[in-house]
Protein backbone atom coordinates (compact mmCIF):
# COMPACT_ATOMS: atom_id res chain seq x y z
CA UNK A 1 0.00 0.00 0.00
CA UNK A 2 2.76 2.42 0.96
CA UNK A 3 4.86 1.79 -2.17
CA UNK A 4 1.82 1.84 -4.40
CA UNK A 5 0.77 5.22 -3.04
CA UNK A 6 4.20 6.61 -3.99
CA UNK A 7 4.33 5.04 -7.44
CA UNK A 8 0.82 6.21 -8.28
CA UNK A 9 1.52 9.81 -7.24
CA UNK A 10 1.56 12.42 -10.01
CA UNK A 11 4.15 15.15 -9.73
CA UNK A 12 1.86 18.19 -9.88
CA UNK A 13 4.47 20.86 -10.72
CA UNK A 14 4.43 19.62 -14.32
CA UNK A 15 0.70 18.89 -14.37
CA UNK A 16 -1.53 21.78 -15.48
CA UNK A 17 -4.81 19.92 -16.04
CA UNK A 18 -6.90 21.78 -13.44
CA UNK A 19 -7.04 25.21 -11.76
CA UNK A 20 -5.72 23.72 -8.50
CA UNK A 21 -2.77 22.02 -10.20
CA UNK A 22 -2.00 25.22 -12.11
CA UNK A 23 -1.90 27.15 -8.82
CA UNK A 24 0.27 24.47 -7.24
CA UNK A 25 2.64 24.43 -10.20
CA UNK A 26 3.01 28.21 -10.21
CA UNK A 27 3.63 28.23 -6.44
CA UNK A 28 6.21 25.45 -6.83
CA UNK A 29 8.35 27.14 -9.48
CA UNK A 30 7.96 30.61 -8.01
CA UNK A 31 9.07 29.31 -4.60
CA UNK A 32 12.12 27.65 -6.14
CA UNK A 33 13.12 30.89 -7.90
CA UNK A 34 12.60 33.02 -4.78
CA UNK A 35 14.58 30.58 -2.60
CA UNK A 36 17.48 30.59 -5.07
CA UNK A 37 17.38 34.38 -5.25
CA UNK A 38 17.39 34.70 -1.46
CA UNK A 39 20.38 32.36 -1.04
CA UNK A 40 22.39 34.06 -3.81
CA UNK A 41 21.64 37.52 -2.44
CA UNK A 42 22.60 36.54 1.12
CA UNK A 43 25.88 34.98 -0.05
CA UNK A 44 26.98 37.45 -2.72
CA UNK A 45 26.08 40.80 -1.17
CA UNK A 46 28.30 42.36 1.48
CA UNK A 47 28.06 44.92 4.27
CA UNK A 48 25.18 47.39 4.18
CA UNK A 49 23.88 46.01 0.90
CA UNK A 50 23.45 42.58 2.50
CA UNK A 51 21.69 44.06 5.55
CA UNK A 52 19.34 46.03 3.35
CA UNK A 53 18.67 43.01 1.15
CA UNK A 54 17.95 40.76 4.15
CA UNK A 55 15.61 43.35 5.60
CA UNK A 56 13.51 43.60 2.45
CA UNK A 57 13.80 39.89 1.73
CA UNK A 58 12.53 38.99 5.21
CA UNK A 59 9.28 40.91 4.88
CA UNK A 60 8.87 39.62 1.31
CA UNK A 61 9.35 36.00 2.43
CA UNK A 62 6.76 36.33 5.20
CA UNK A 63 4.30 38.12 2.92
CA UNK A 64 4.75 35.51 0.18
CA UNK A 65 4.35 32.56 2.57
CA UNK A 66 1.23 34.07 4.12
CA UNK A 67 -0.22 34.84 0.68
CA UNK A 68 0.34 31.25 -0.50
CA UNK A 69 -1.06 29.88 2.77
CA UNK A 70 -4.21 32.01 2.55
CA UNK A 71 -4.70 31.14 -1.12
CA UNK A 72 -4.73 27.39 -0.54
CA UNK A 73 -6.55 27.70 2.78
CA UNK A 74 -9.41 29.64 1.17
CA UNK A 75 -9.37 27.27 -1.79
CA UNK A 76 -9.72 24.31 0.57
CA UNK A 77 -12.51 26.05 2.48
CA UNK A 78 -14.48 26.81 -0.70
CA UNK A 79 -14.16 23.18 -1.77
CA UNK A 80 -15.55 22.08 1.65
CA UNK A 81 -12.23 20.52 2.57
CA UNK A 82 -12.00 22.25 5.94
CA UNK A 83 -14.67 23.18 8.48
CA UNK A 84 -15.33 26.73 9.67
CA UNK A 85 -14.11 25.93 13.21
CA UNK A 86 -10.64 25.25 11.79
CA UNK A 87 -10.68 27.73 8.90
CA UNK A 88 -11.30 30.88 10.96
CA UNK A 89 -8.57 30.48 13.63
CA UNK A 90 -5.98 29.41 11.04
CA UNK A 91 -6.82 32.40 8.87
CA UNK A 92 -6.55 34.72 11.88
CA UNK A 93 -3.19 33.18 12.82
CA UNK A 94 -1.83 33.71 9.30
CA UNK A 95 -3.05 37.31 9.27
CA UNK A 96 -1.49 37.88 12.72
CA UNK A 97 1.88 36.55 11.52
CA UNK A 98 1.76 38.62 8.33
CA UNK A 99 0.73 41.77 10.22
CA UNK A 100 3.46 41.24 12.80
CA UNK A 101 6.10 40.86 10.11
CA UNK A 102 5.03 44.08 8.41
CA UNK A 103 4.93 45.95 11.72
CA UNK A 104 8.41 44.74 12.72
CA UNK A 105 9.75 45.97 9.41
CA UNK A 106 8.93 49.53 10.47
CA UNK A 107 9.15 49.34 14.26
CA UNK A 108 11.19 46.86 16.33
CA UNK A 109 10.93 48.41 19.78
CA UNK A 110 10.64 46.09 22.78
CA UNK A 111 7.07 47.21 23.42
CA UNK A 112 5.98 46.45 19.87
CA UNK A 113 7.78 43.10 19.90
CA UNK A 114 6.10 42.12 23.18
CA UNK A 115 2.63 43.10 21.96
CA UNK A 116 3.06 41.28 18.65
CA UNK A 117 4.42 38.18 20.38
CA UNK A 118 1.35 38.12 22.63
CA UNK A 119 -1.00 38.52 19.66
CA UNK A 120 0.64 35.74 17.62
CA UNK A 121 0.92 33.54 20.71
CA UNK A 122 -2.76 34.02 21.55
CA UNK A 123 -3.74 33.24 17.95
CA UNK A 124 -1.59 30.09 18.01
CA UNK A 125 -3.10 28.91 21.31
CA UNK A 126 -6.61 29.61 20.05
CA UNK A 127 -5.85 27.58 16.91
CA UNK A 128 -4.59 24.67 19.01
CA UNK A 129 -7.71 24.78 21.18
CA UNK A 130 -10.01 24.81 18.14
CA UNK A 131 -8.19 21.83 16.63
CA UNK A 132 -8.43 19.99 19.94
CA UNK A 133 -12.15 20.70 20.34
CA UNK A 134 -12.81 19.68 16.75
CA UNK A 135 -10.85 16.45 17.13
CA UNK A 136 -12.59 15.61 20.41
CA UNK A 137 -15.97 15.89 18.72
CA UNK A 138 -15.12 13.43 15.96
CA UNK A 139 -15.94 9.74 16.12
CA UNK A 140 -12.41 8.40 15.79
CA UNK A 141 -13.16 4.81 16.83
CA UNK A 142 -10.09 4.79 19.10
CA UNK A 143 -10.34 2.46 22.11
CA UNK A 144 -10.10 3.77 25.68
CA UNK A 145 -6.65 2.17 26.09
CA UNK A 146 -5.27 3.68 22.89
CA UNK A 147 -6.88 6.99 23.83
CA UNK A 148 -4.98 7.05 27.12
CA UNK A 149 -1.73 5.95 25.44
CA UNK A 150 -2.02 8.73 22.89
CA UNK A 151 -2.17 11.36 25.62
CA UNK A 152 0.67 9.72 27.56
CA UNK A 153 2.89 9.58 24.47
CA UNK A 154 2.15 13.21 23.64
CA UNK A 155 2.93 14.30 27.21
CA UNK A 156 6.16 12.28 27.39
CA UNK A 157 7.45 13.62 24.07
CA UNK A 158 6.65 17.19 25.11
CA UNK A 159 8.67 16.73 28.31
CA UNK A 160 11.62 15.07 26.52
CA UNK A 161 11.82 17.73 23.79
CA UNK A 162 11.55 20.47 26.42
CA UNK A 163 14.40 18.91 28.43
CA UNK A 164 16.58 18.67 25.32
CA UNK A 165 15.85 22.31 24.49
CA UNK A 166 16.63 23.47 28.04
CA UNK A 167 19.80 21.40 28.45
CA UNK A 168 21.40 22.17 25.08
CA UNK A 169 20.12 25.74 25.16
CA UNK A 170 21.37 26.65 28.64
CA UNK A 171 23.91 29.06 27.12
CA UNK A 172 21.37 30.65 24.77
CA UNK A 173 20.34 34.24 25.21
CA UNK A 174 17.16 34.34 27.26
CA UNK A 175 13.98 35.79 25.81
CA UNK A 176 13.08 36.90 22.32
CA UNK A 177 14.44 40.18 21.01
CA UNK A 178 13.41 41.92 17.80
CA UNK A 179 16.16 40.22 15.80
CA UNK A 180 15.35 36.67 16.91
CA UNK A 181 11.64 37.24 16.30
CA UNK A 182 12.29 38.69 12.85
CA UNK A 183 14.49 35.78 11.85
CA UNK A 184 11.96 33.33 13.30
CA UNK A 185 9.28 34.86 11.10
CA UNK A 186 11.51 34.63 8.03
CA UNK A 187 12.57 31.03 8.66
CA UNK A 188 9.04 29.85 9.46
CA UNK A 189 7.80 31.60 6.32
CA UNK A 190 10.50 30.06 4.15
CA UNK A 191 9.88 26.58 5.57
CA UNK A 192 6.15 26.96 5.08
CA UNK A 193 6.56 28.17 1.49
CA UNK A 194 8.99 25.35 0.69
CA UNK A 195 6.58 22.82 2.20
CA UNK A 196 4.37 23.44 -0.84
CA UNK A 197 7.23 22.27 -3.04
CA UNK A 198 6.29 18.61 -2.68
CA UNK A 199 7.73 15.76 -4.73
CA UNK A 200 4.94 13.46 -3.60
CA UNK A 201 2.15 13.36 -1.01
CA UNK A 202 0.92 10.34 0.93
CA UNK A 203 -2.81 9.51 1.31
CA UNK A 204 -3.07 9.73 5.13
CA UNK A 205 -0.82 12.76 5.48
CA UNK A 206 2.90 13.36 5.05
CA UNK A 207 4.98 14.39 2.04
CA UNK A 208 8.53 14.71 0.74
CA UNK A 209 9.48 18.32 0.10
CA UNK A 210 12.35 20.41 -1.22
CA UNK A 211 14.30 20.87 2.04
CA UNK A 212 11.34 22.62 3.69
CA UNK A 213 12.71 22.03 7.21
CA UNK A 214 16.16 23.48 6.47
CA UNK A 215 15.29 27.11 7.39
CA UNK A 216 13.98 25.94 10.80
CA UNK A 217 17.15 23.92 11.39
CA UNK A 218 19.34 26.89 10.48
CA UNK A 219 17.33 29.08 12.84
CA UNK A 220 17.95 26.63 15.69
CA UNK A 221 21.68 26.63 14.87
CA UNK A 222 21.75 30.44 14.92
CA UNK A 223 19.56 31.22 17.94
CA UNK A 224 19.61 28.01 19.97
CA UNK A 225 17.36 25.09 20.74
CA UNK A 226 14.93 26.93 23.00
CA UNK A 227 13.90 29.39 20.33
CA UNK A 228 14.20 26.66 17.71
CA UNK A 229 11.63 24.47 19.45
CA UNK A 230 9.23 27.40 19.72
CA UNK A 231 9.62 28.21 16.01
CA UNK A 232 9.09 24.54 15.14
CA UNK A 233 5.92 24.44 17.22
CA UNK A 234 4.47 27.44 15.37
CA UNK A 235 5.43 25.87 12.07
CA UNK A 236 3.74 22.63 13.13
CA UNK A 237 0.46 24.45 13.69
CA UNK A 238 0.73 26.08 10.26
CA UNK A 239 1.41 22.68 8.71
CA UNK A 240 -2.14 21.72 9.63
CA UNK A 241 -3.28 24.36 7.15
CA UNK A 242 -2.18 22.36 4.13
CA UNK A 243 -3.81 18.96 4.55
CA UNK A 244 -5.38 18.65 8.01
CA UNK A 245 -5.86 14.99 8.87
CA UNK A 246 -7.20 15.00 12.42
CA UNK A 247 -9.11 12.25 14.21
CA UNK A 248 -8.02 12.93 17.79
CA UNK A 249 -6.62 15.88 19.81
CA UNK A 250 -3.52 13.97 20.94
CA UNK A 251 -2.97 12.66 17.41
CA UNK A 252 -3.08 16.28 16.19
CA UNK A 253 -0.45 17.26 18.78
CA UNK A 254 1.83 14.36 17.83
CA UNK A 255 1.57 14.80 14.06
CA UNK A 256 1.84 18.58 13.97
CA UNK A 257 3.13 20.78 16.87
CA UNK A 258 5.15 18.09 18.69
CA UNK A 259 6.63 16.48 15.56
CA UNK A 260 7.94 19.78 14.23
CA UNK A 261 8.87 21.22 17.62
CA UNK A 262 11.32 18.29 17.75
CA UNK A 263 13.04 19.73 14.66
CA UNK A 264 13.88 22.74 16.83
CA UNK A 265 16.67 20.84 18.61
CA UNK A 266 18.65 20.69 15.35
CA UNK A 267 21.05 23.33 16.67
CA UNK A 268 22.02 21.31 19.74
CA UNK A 269 25.62 20.77 18.55
CA UNK A 270 26.23 24.34 17.39
CA UNK A 271 28.49 25.01 20.41
CA UNK A 272 30.15 21.59 20.47
CA UNK A 273 33.83 22.62 20.45
CA UNK A 274 35.39 19.34 19.16
CA UNK A 275 33.43 19.88 15.94
CA UNK A 276 33.93 23.63 15.70
CA UNK A 277 35.90 23.28 12.45
CA UNK A 278 33.29 20.96 11.02
CA UNK A 279 30.04 22.98 11.01
CA UNK A 280 28.58 20.59 8.44
CA UNK A 281 28.86 17.76 10.98
CA UNK A 282 27.45 19.95 13.78
CA UNK A 283 24.45 20.70 11.62
CA UNK A 284 23.96 17.15 10.34
CA UNK A 285 24.10 15.54 13.79
CA UNK A 286 21.55 17.97 15.21
CA UNK A 287 19.33 17.51 12.16
CA UNK A 288 19.37 13.73 12.64
CA UNK A 289 18.33 14.04 16.31
CA UNK A 290 15.57 16.50 15.45
CA UNK A 291 14.31 14.23 12.70
CA UNK A 292 14.33 11.28 15.09
CA UNK A 293 11.90 13.18 17.33
CA UNK A 294 9.67 13.90 14.35
CA UNK A 295 9.75 10.26 13.21
CA UNK A 296 8.96 9.00 16.71
CA UNK A 297 6.00 11.38 17.04
CA UNK A 298 4.56 10.20 13.71
CA UNK A 299 5.11 6.54 14.59
CA UNK A 300 3.32 6.81 17.95
CA UNK A 301 0.46 8.67 16.35
CA UNK A 302 0.17 6.03 13.65
CA UNK A 303 0.30 3.07 16.04
CA UNK A 304 -2.45 4.25 18.38
CA UNK A 305 -4.57 6.66 16.35
CA UNK A 306 -4.52 4.70 13.08
CA UNK A 307 -4.28 1.19 14.54
CA UNK A 308 -7.32 0.07 12.56
CA UNK A 309 -5.26 0.34 9.37
CA UNK A 310 -2.77 -2.21 10.65
CA UNK A 311 -5.26 -4.69 12.17
CA UNK A 312 -3.34 -6.45 14.97
CA UNK A 313 -0.85 -4.60 17.27
CA UNK A 314 2.19 -5.97 15.45
CA UNK A 315 0.70 -4.98 12.12
CA UNK A 316 0.00 -1.48 13.44
CA UNK A 317 3.65 -1.02 14.41
CA UNK A 318 4.89 -2.38 11.08
CA UNK A 319 2.47 -0.20 9.14
CA UNK A 320 3.37 2.95 11.09
CA UNK A 321 7.12 2.30 10.85
CA UNK A 322 6.85 1.73 7.11
CA UNK A 323 4.40 4.48 6.28
CA UNK A 324 6.32 7.16 8.18
CA UNK A 325 9.63 6.19 6.60
CA UNK A 326 9.00 9.07 4.18
CA UNK A 327 10.57 11.21 6.93
CA UNK A 328 13.98 9.72 6.08
CA UNK A 329 13.73 10.85 2.47
CA UNK A 330 12.49 14.30 3.45
CA UNK A 331 15.25 14.81 6.00
CA UNK A 332 17.94 13.38 3.72
CA UNK A 333 17.17 16.11 1.19
CA UNK A 334 17.27 18.80 3.91
CA UNK A 335 20.57 17.52 5.34
CA UNK A 336 22.18 17.26 1.89
CA UNK A 337 21.26 20.86 1.05
CA UNK A 338 22.23 21.98 4.56
CA UNK A 339 25.70 20.45 4.27
CA UNK A 340 26.25 22.42 1.07
CA UNK A 341 25.07 25.62 2.77
CA UNK A 342 27.25 25.06 5.85
CA UNK A 343 30.25 24.45 3.60
CA UNK A 344 30.27 28.18 2.92
CA UNK A 345 32.64 29.89 5.36
CA UNK A 346 30.84 33.19 4.84
CA UNK A 347 27.51 31.65 5.81
CA UNK A 348 28.91 29.89 8.89
CA UNK A 349 30.58 33.12 10.02
CA UNK A 350 27.29 34.99 9.77
CA UNK A 351 25.34 32.20 11.49
CA UNK A 352 27.75 32.02 14.42
CA UNK A 353 27.45 35.74 15.09
CA UNK A 354 24.15 35.01 16.80
CA UNK A 355 25.61 32.42 19.16
CA UNK A 356 26.09 33.95 22.66
CA UNK A 357 29.13 31.73 23.34
CA UNK A 358 30.86 32.94 20.21
CA UNK A 359 30.27 36.55 21.14
CA UNK A 360 31.75 36.10 24.59
CA UNK A 361 34.88 34.50 23.22
CA UNK A 362 35.36 37.28 20.65
CA UNK A 363 35.06 39.89 23.38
Amino acid sequence: MFLNSILDTVWYPVLFDSPLNIARGVAFWLTVLLAIGFVLGALLLKGEQRQKFLRYASISAVAYACAVAMLFLIWTFVDDGIVTMLFVPILILIIAIAGSAVTLFFNRSKTVVTVLACIVGAAAVATLVCFGVYGAGQDSGITATDNALLYVCAAVLIVVIALFALFFGKKDKKGFDSKSISYAGVCIAMSFALSYVRFFKLPEGGSVTLASLLPLMIYSYMFGTRKGVFAGLIYGVLQAVQDPYIIHPAQFLLDYPIAFAGIGVAGMFADFKPLEKLPQVQFALGAVVGSAFRYLAHILSGVFAFADLGADPVGAWVYSLTYNSFVFVDIAIAIAVGIVVFSSKAFVKQARKFRPAEKKEEE
